[in-house]
């Protein structure tokens, strides 16, 4: 009867440890989802929407300027950068977390420095982001509790390749000159992925298509081009296709669809508002997903039949019990 009294006890422990070790675990959407920034309600916040515009929510809900959302892979949280850090002026961008039903918001690292433009890679288990140190803007790369953090490459708008082995960004080449750059994670060497004239051009946002065989990014090219657009191009430079024709003021900020059939981007319109589109890749017309007369913009892409498969981690439990029997 002791004995059994006292495995009983035993049990319980490891429940009620386990209740205590484990916290409510955020819920992904059961539904697709695009993230994105609004300044609709007098400063920019973090929205999420239906992929054809409707059920548009606001999840952040703060006087900073919240922007530039990124799904995790599991589609738990969000990555977005902040100026929360007021009233330092100037205001210092950092990165936060916030669970998708808009709750548990925090920091990402416990020292605050100027990080903004957030990508996760493909496991979930780190990310990477562009750093100002002195005003210069450095790609790094950090594991998601902030504890570690390193310093890659110079440049910008990191984008993590599907097979994790690459990160595309921007880099400066010249006074008016941008190139797309591709950083071999395992080796940390770089290389120019597309060669841009040298001649005054503006590139920005590239992006990696779900398949990892395409890149999508914005270009404004001085001589060509009368304004900003968006393109793609196969991974090893060939067939470079304009993707959106008519680009209004200027089309920026691409982003694939998790079925790699559709783009979204921002799109600059009448008296500069900025507003979100979407187009397919197989033709048809872009399609306006926000309508609000204020400043929509960026966005990311979420579809559960896509996701990073969520694993729970019950080790602590089972240590727990161990030590409970070894006690008995």
């Amino acid at each position: 009867m002791n004995r059994r009294f006292l495995f009983f006890l035993g049990m319980l422990s490891c429940v009620l440890i386990g209740m205590c070790v484990f916290p409510v675990l955020a819920k992904a959407p059961t539904t697709a989802k695009i993230a994105f920034g609004s300044a609709r309600d007098g400063n920019r916040e973090i929205y999420i929407m239906n992929p054809d515009g409707t059920q548009q929510v606001n999840l952040t809900r703060h006087k900073a300027d919240d922007v530039s959302p990124v799904w995790s892979p599991t589609g738990e949280q969000i990555l977005f950068a902040s100026d929360r850090e007021r009233p330092q002026v100037p205001p210092s961008w950092d990165l936060y977390l916030i669970d998708a039903d808009g709750t548990n918001v925090r920091r990402v690292f416990e020292k605050s420095e100027d990080r903004r433009h957030p990508t996760w890679s493909p496991d979930g288990k780190q990310i990477a982001y562009k750093r100002l140190d002195r005003g210069v803007g450095y790609i790094y790369i950090a594991t998601v509790d902030g504890k570690h953090e390193e310093r890659v490459a110079i440049g910008g708008t990191p984008s993590w390749s599907p097979d994790s082995t690459e990160i595309t960004f921007v880099t400066k080449a010249g006074k008016e000159r941008w190139e797309i750059n591709i950083l071999n994670m395992r080796t940390q060497k770089q290389k120019v992925f597309f060669p841009f004239e040298a001649r005054p051009t503006w590139v920005r946002g590239p992006e990696w298509s779900p398949s990892g065989n395409k890149l999508a990014f914005s270009w404004y090219d001085a001589v060509l081009q009368d304004k900003e657009t968006v393109y793609t191009v196969n991974r090893d430079g060939t067939e470079l296709e304009r993707i959106v024709q008519n680009p209004g003021l200027g089309a920026t900020s691409p982003v694939w669809s998790p079925h790699g059939d559709a783009l979204l981007y921002t799109q600059r319109v009448a008296n500069l508002r900025l507003e979100l589109f979407k187009i397919s890749l197989g033709g048809g017309l872009p399609q306006q997903l926000a309508h609000t007369g204020h400043w929509n913009h960026g966005g990311d892409w979420f579809d559960p039949a896509f996701a990073l498969p969520v694993s729970l981690q019950p080790h602590l439990l089972t240590t727990t019990w161990g030590k409970v029997k070894s006690q008995d």
